[in-house]
């Protein structure tokens, strides 16, 4: 065995916990229900666990829930954003559902 091998850090990638990703598809499943919203993704790396929601399949993510540790503590950050910036952060990710839930919804006539 390689002395790298020996002191290499072996990497903890974040995840959403169940109970998260069921209150995060809760909401948006409904947008999907609506027909505003139509795909989405999980990716894991490292630092991040992220749930991208795509209005239209094969494009890059209209928006993005990210969970992230917070330096030095066992406490997460949940960030929405759409393609240029931050819509809302909150340690508590109810908070953000409450807020895709406020968000203008589209209305089709």
């Amino acid at each position: 065995m390689s002395l790298h091998h020996l002191t290499r850090k072996k990497t903890k990638f974040l995840y959403f916990t169940r109970a998260e990703l069921s209150s995060i598809l809760s909401a948006y499943s409904m947008r999907v229900a609506s027909g505003e919203w139509r795909d989405y993704a999980l990716d894991h790396v490292e630092t991040s666990a992220i749930f991208s929601i795509f209005k239209h399949a094969h494009e890059h993510p209209f928006m993005t829930i990210e969970k992230k540790r917070l330096k030095g503590q066992d406490k997460y950050q949940f960030i929405l954003q759409d393609k240029n910036k931050i819509l809302f952060k909150s340690t508590r990710l109810s908070e953000l559902v409450s807020y895709l839930h406020r968000l203008p919804r589209l209305i089709r006539g």
